[in-house]
Order: structure tokens, then C-alpha cells, then sequence
């Protein structure tokens, strides 16, 4: 007979890795592409895009982030980019990332969802 091994952790966190993706570019995409999206595309510069691939990686890495996670995530992140892009800009943008975070969540809720449901 045939044993069938159970994979339901590790599906579960397959899907909670590719809910925060799915939520890291819906950030990034209200980012560039929202109401002020033409004004961030001119003044995004290198570092910017570094900053957000960091979080983001960093929201991937996590198993489970919350707006308390996600705000520390974003602030480590800035701590290291204070040098580079000055104080000034590092916190404006941090700020802006925060604040996108109730459409972040939103999304990730819905992947999660929709994972459930495949996993039973």
C-alpha cells in the first residue's frame, strides 16, 4: 500500500511567504501607481528602491506580520539608509511605507484566505 505524507505546514507556510509577496507588491504598486504615483516615480531615486526590496524581503522572510512586525521591519530598514539618502528623506519615506500598511494587510488577509480554502 501507499502512504501519503502530510504536508500541510509546510503548504501553509508556502502560502503565508507568498501572501507577504503578494502584499509587499501591492505596497509597492499603491506606491508608484496610486493617487501620488507620478510625484514618487520622479523622486524615487536607488536607495528608495533598495529600502522597499529590503522590507519586502524581510516581510517574506517573517512568519507572521503584524502592523507592530511590519512598523519595526520598516524602521530597521530606514536605520540603514539615514547615510545614504539623508534623515529627512529616510523618514519621509518610512513614513509613507507605514502607512500603506491597512492595504498590505488587507491583501495578505485575502491570500491567506484563499490558501485555506486550497489547503483543505
Amino acid at each position: 500500500m501507499a502512504t501519503t505524507k502530510k504536508t500541510n505546514g509546510s503548504n501553509i507556510g508556502k502560502a503565508i511567504a507568498i501572501g507577504a509577496g503578494v502584499a509587499a507588491i501591492a505596497a509597492a504598486g499603491y506606491f508608484f501607481l496610486g493617487p501620488d504615483g507620478k510625484k514618487n516615480r520622479k523622486v524615487a531615486k536607488g536607495w528608495m528602491i533598495k529600502m522597499k526590496g529590503e522590507v519586502v524581503s524581510k516581510m517574506e522572510k517573517a512568519k507572521d506580520v503584524s502592523e507592530e512586525t511590519y512598523e519595526k521591519m520598516v524602521d530597521q530598514v530606514a536605520k540603514t539608509y539615514v547615510s545614504t539618502g539623508g534623515k529627512a528623506e529616510v523618514e519621509k519615506l518610512a513614513k509613507e511605507l507605514k502607512s500603506h500598511w491597512k492595504s498590505i494587510s488587507g491583501q495578505g488577509a485575502k491570500v491567506k484566505k484563499a490558501v485555506k480554502k486550497m489547503v483543505k
